[in-house]
């Protein structure tokens, strides 16, 4: 199968869109298929590792916001679907780019699977207070336009039909159960971030309005706890203000963050506009219990009493007195951790490709049927 995977960002950005689109494209050569990846322009990237061809368009970099880029009008994705004799479109994230290359799928009659991952209209409300009926407009347009719409957790799901949007499936995220695992917990690491034995907390993600990382001062300040913060972005500076005590350690990734995420003891997440929240996973693969927001994919993922606590969003006493709830009980931390690490096992990201193929093939079915 001749696949164009069009998506809104790719390495060496960091982030959910990225990420996923990598690992489609890492699945489909393995099972033997041939795909081909569109994506922004990037500064710095190098596709000397890439698991296939990628083609980069033109972009510019989001004013306030240069770790995201936007793409510029250009002629290169039609003719990349063309000269690639693709098969399926796979539109990863589609907003800007994705826009285009739903147009330009529609234009030449191939079939598209749309791939629901972030949550624009809330990032509107957050950013300029208003747009997020545009925001639906737009996503309705590229959508409804799909053959499939898959979205990563039952919260999108339901947003995306109570937005008009049909033909929706369940298709969740994977994770690299080898890399995040408990068995990478440092006592080295955890002797240089809290010294005097505290208990480490810790966020990972971008560091932008929308994520509401502020959340975590009440934390910051408890007694005997050290907060980790872990990525960069917009707000950095502004958190440093704000989270005096906490430690920033910037971007990691790799096996790196992996060893960071089993070294610590609670992990807390505070973003409630997540479609899915891969870094919650990934601290449940990786043995950690888990506070997150009950709002979006987290309460697919979190296992209220199970696996972690889901408090009230976008609440910081919330958030506070579920860190010192676990704080206080280092057994249930362990099976929480336990349990979480459990339920995560299979979700690798071979099942999920797999899954990804068999709904790429029904749509392929449902076209050759209208056509005979």
């Amino acid at each position: 199968m001749r696949v164009v995977i069009v998506t809104e960002s790719f390495p060496p950005d960091v982030n959910g869109v990225a990420h996923c689109a990598l690992q489609t494209a890492r699945h489909l050569v393995a099972r033997g298929h041939e795909p081909l990846v569109i994506a922004p322009a990037v500064a710095g990237a190098s596709e000397h590792d890439a698991p296939c061809d990628i083609i980069r368009v033109p972009s510019m970099p989001l004013p306030g916001y240069s770790q995201v880029r936007v793409a510029l009008p250009s002629r290169r994705l039609a003719a990349a679907l063309a000269a690639h004799r693709a098969d399926l479109v796979h539109l990863a994230g589609p907003f800007v780019l994705g826009a285009r290359g739903m147009a330009a799928a529609a234009r030449i009659g191939l079939p598209a699977v749309a791939v629901y991952q972030t949550d624009i209209a809330g990032y509107a409300r957050t950013y300029v207070g208003t747009g997020q009926s545009a925001a639906w407009r737009r996503l309705r347009a590229v959508h409804c336009a799909a053959d499939l719409t898959l979205a990563p957790s039952t919260a999108a799901v339901r947003d995306l039909a109570e937005h008009g949007i049909p033909r929706v499936a369940l298709w969740r995220r994977g994770v690299d159960t080898e890399r995040f695992r408990p068995q990478l917990r440092s006592e080295a690491l955890r002797r240089s971030l809290a010294p005097h034995g505290e208990l480490l907390v810790g966020y990972v993600g971008r560091l932008a309005p929308e994520k509401h990382v502020e959340l975590l001062r009440g934390v910051s300040e408890l007694p005997g706890i050290r907060l980790v913060v872990v990525g960069d972005g917009p707000s950095e500076t502004t958190l440093r203000g704000l989270l005096p005590r906490a430690a920033f350690l910037g971007r990691r990734t790799g096996d790196e963050l992996a060893t960071l995420f089993a070294s610590l003891d609670v992990f807390a997440h505070t973003g409630p506009y997540e479609t899915f929240c891969q870094t919650v996973q990934e601290a449940m693969a990786s043995g950690v219990p888990v506070v997150a927001p009950a709002a979006g994919g987290p309460l697919d993922l979190v296992d209220h009493g199970g696996t972690g606590l889901l408090v009230t969003p976008q609440d910081e006493d919330a958030v506070t007195r579920a860190v010192l709830d676990l704080a206080h009980a280092p057994v249930l931390r362990a099976a929480f951790g336990a349990e979480g690490r459990a339920r995560v096992r299979e979700r690798t990201w071979t099942a999920i490709g797999d899954e990804l193929l068999g709904h790429y093939h029904a749509v392929l079915d449902a076209r050759t049927a209208v056509v005979a």
